[in-house]
């Protein structure tokens, strides 16, 4: 009887994730390299700016719009209490934060994020302080690191994530407690009603005094309210966390 060669017989699936596994390590590599970068020149960049607030929001909100021009007087406003504001640098709600500070004297920093549609700086970023991201999730260390505030007006899936990020953050004392302002009672109140009715009451996923990390405001001179009466008892400013 004739014995069967033994040859290779490693099936094609076997031999297709061991190359995507080749190709994996050689990439995950590079991609380490280029993180680093992001986050070097976002802390070399940042490091010295001073007190700033984070204000989000939709970046498809028009110039007309009345939220576009709350986040222009909260802008101002802040700028006026002595805080830079930080915005994701694109359209929208994030140009009209801009806008605020950079039109009446205050630092304006733009953390831009590489994206097929929607995203381009804004003309009222600083010129020194425009940052290019690749990474949404390095975009978000330095939107957190240093802030002193997050002013949240209503947008999309962009805004929920950098929203529950920061809840979440706090929540879990990951950073120091700060005020985390929702602008808009039409918008928020039925997220509100949910969390509470369903994530709260229902299904016992938070605590009660979760809801009190995100109070929800109509007017700009609220939020600068609360934003001062919160800091009228810390004796410094500074970031968030050390990493």
């Amino acid at each position: 009887m004739v014995e069967k060669s033994k040859e290779n017989t490693t099936s094609p699936q076997k031999q297709g994730m061991r190359q995507w596994g080749q190709k994996l390590k050689a990439e995950n590599s590079w991609t380490m390299f280029k993180v680093i970068s992001e986050f070097v020149e976002g802390f070399e960049s940042l490091n010295q700016i001073g007190p700033c607030i984070s204000i989000f929001g939709s970046a498809r909100t028009k110039p007309d719009h009345p939220y576009y021009k709350k986040a222009v007087d909260i802008a101002r406003m802040l700028t006026e209490e002595g805080f830079g504001v930080i915005t994701g640098g694109g359209p929208g709600i994030m140009e009209a934060g801009n806008k605020g500070a950079s039109l009446y004297g205050g630092k304006s920093v733009g953390l831009n994020i590489d994206l097929p549609f929607e995203q381009g700086a804004n003309q009222y970023v600083d010129y020194d302080k425009n940052l290019n991201f690749r990474y949404f999730f390095v975009r978000k260390v330095m939107f957190v690191k240093y802030a002193q505030a997050f002013v949240v007006l209503p947008g999309g899936f962009g805004t929920m994530d950098e929203l529950f990020e920061v809840l979440t953050l706090v929540q879990t004392n990951k950073i120091t407690s700060l005020p985390i302002i929702l602008v808009g009672k039409s918008y928020w109140t039925g997220l509100r009603d949910w969390i509470q009715q369903t994530m709260l009451e229902d299904a016992h996923n938070i605590n009660e005094q979760d809801l009190d990390l995100m109070p929800i405001v109509e007017d700009p001179e609220e939020v600068i309210d609360i934003i001062r009466k919160f800091y009228d008892r810390k004796e410094k400013l500074g970031p968030n966390y050390e990493l």
